[in-house]
């Protein structure tokens, strides 16, 4: 397994890591592929070990906090093997969320029981509180370093201004910047690449990736002309997720498919390569529902695609950028100023 560093921080993390939403299984989301099974879970955990996947991510909304729970008792006896990383300010059963100083300081400690564990490696924020001062955010969550419950934050599904605006409160008050942004990025989503990635670079503010199969789109099951299968989880869940075109799908597919005919590998892990090289990658993350799924996605790294075949899944999965990123993209003049960091077909 390759190791990174998190962002601009000292801590390393392997490339690709595993996400605990499907543990507990509870709720219309989550019930649809989770397992509330803890010798299920050790399982997996017990296979991500072995492979060198040491950062398990959750967050306290997956399953209403059972899938913090699941993942806790899969790791008991281990917990000094292993990273952690949570996440929390979506509403909860019985609150409405938000990342008060209150809603923090509890919901850290939640958290805490719910894993059985003293402390959380990475405490990330999953959305914009945009009630509550960034400075009491900020500070709240120097308060949990100072006091040793949370090593370093982050946040998840920000914008740049959000973050910007963030990360200019912390320098100007000496408190703990975000080193994490857990962002969709994928080859059916790459509007990660307009804003966030060029400010992540710029910031030293590492990618955590959060669906890299574009919601169960490149698992190799969906392709043109044929129906979605019935095991398909997008049959009951294609609407929590972002919307994908279904032409600019079958595009993408149909390129992934010549890919993995030629590397010999499935189309699920040349989708996850093709990530491990994108620019501010810290870590991919990794579902399964079961040990053959795990294991075909942990076969995504200790390769690489040729710069050729990246090329083509370029081609095949760009987009025009959005205003005012589209003259960047398309005008020499805007684009001399102001190069793209990733290659533009």
């Amino acid at each position: 397994m390759e190791y990174r560093r998190l962002g601009a921080s000292g801590l390393k993390v392997p490339a690709l890591s595993f996400g605990a939403g499907t543990f507990g299984g509870r709720g219309e989301l989550f019930g649809n592929w989770g397992t509330t099974d803890v010798a299920d879970a050790r399982r997996l955990v017990d296979i991500c070990l072995d492979a060198g996947v040491t950062l398990f991510d959750t967050a306290d909304v997956y399953s209403d906090g059972a899938s913090e729970e699941v993942l806790g008792a899969a790791l008991k006896g281990r917990r000094d093997r292993a990273l952690i990383s949570t996440k929390t300010s979506l509403p909860m059963p019985g609150d409405d969320g938000g990342s008060s100083r209150s809603r923090l300081l509890t919901a850290a400690d939640a958290a805490l029981r719910r894993l059985g564990t003293d402390h959380i490696d990475l405490f990330q924020l999953h959305a914009f509180d945009a009630g509550t001062p960034v400075e009491e955010v900020l500070s709240t969550l120097d308060d949990l370093v100072r006091a040793g419950k949370v090593r370093y934050v982050g946040v998840s599904n920000f914008s740049g201004w959000q973050l910007m605006k963030s990360l200019a409160a912390a320098d100007r008050h000496g408190l703990p910047r975000y080193v994490a942004h857990q962002v969709y990025y994928s080859l059916v989503g790459r509007d990660y690449e307009w804003e966030l990635l060029p400010l992540a670079l710029d910031q030293g503010v590492g990618a955590v990736v959060w669906s890299p199969l574009g919601w169960g789109r490149l698992t190799g099951r969906v392709r043109r002309g044929t129906p979605l299968p019935a095991g398909s989880r997008l049959h009951r869940t294609a609407a929590f997720g972002p919307p994908v075109d279904d032409e600019y799908l079958y595009r993408v597919v149909d390129a992934l498919e010549e890919v993995a005919a030629e590397t010999g590998r499935a189309v699920p892990q040349v989708a996850l390569n093709w990530l491990l090289r994108r620019p501010s990658v810290s870590t991919v993350l990794v579902g399964a529902r079961d040990e053959t799924q795990l294991r075909q996605n942990l076969g995504a790294v200790g390769w690489e695609l040729t710069r050729e075949q990246v090329a083509r899944l370029d081609e095949a999965s760009a987009t025009t950028a959005p205003y005012p990123y589209f003259p960047y993209q398309r005008q020499e003049g805007f684009a001399r100023l102001n190069p793209s960091v990733v290659a533009q077909p």
